[in-house]
């Protein structure tokens, strides 16, 4: 499976929680999609970037740290003052009507705007 492809993968996943207004920890994400925890990083970049160039609320908010319930370092989508209202923004936004853009959308945005910050 693709990156773009396991993006579309997570795209569902978090549109879910976002529509049960809940965070996900990346031992859940893990455990849900299959794809390992140290690797969840660079499949979230796709969902980042897109969320950036097309002005969505950073879906990618809800993938937390256990430990801290805060995003990982490649979080870029907010600055640490507003993870709240990015996480509100996030769940107001009816994601299943938005739909889950295609593989080939996720790719196209991340050669537009690399997002993740731990490059």
């Amino acid at each position: 499976m693709t990156r773009s492809e396991r993006a579309c993968q997570i795209w569902a996943v978090l549109a879910w929680a976002a529509r049960n207004r809940q965070s996900i920890t990346y031992t859940q994400l893990e455990s849900i999609t299959g794809a390992h925890r140290a690797g969840l990083g660079q499949l979230l970049e796709p969902i980042q970037s897109y969320c950036l160039i097309n002005n969505l609320p950073p879906l990618t908010v809800l993938v937390v740290k256990q430990e801290s319930g805060l995003p990982g370092s490649g979080f870029s989508g907010a600055t640490a003052e507003d993870l709240g209202k990015s996480q509100m923004a996030v769940f107001a936004t009816d994601w299943l009507a938005h739909g889950n853009p295609q593989p080939e959308k996720f790719e196209a945005a991340v050669r537009e705007r690399p997002s993740n910050a731990a490059r």
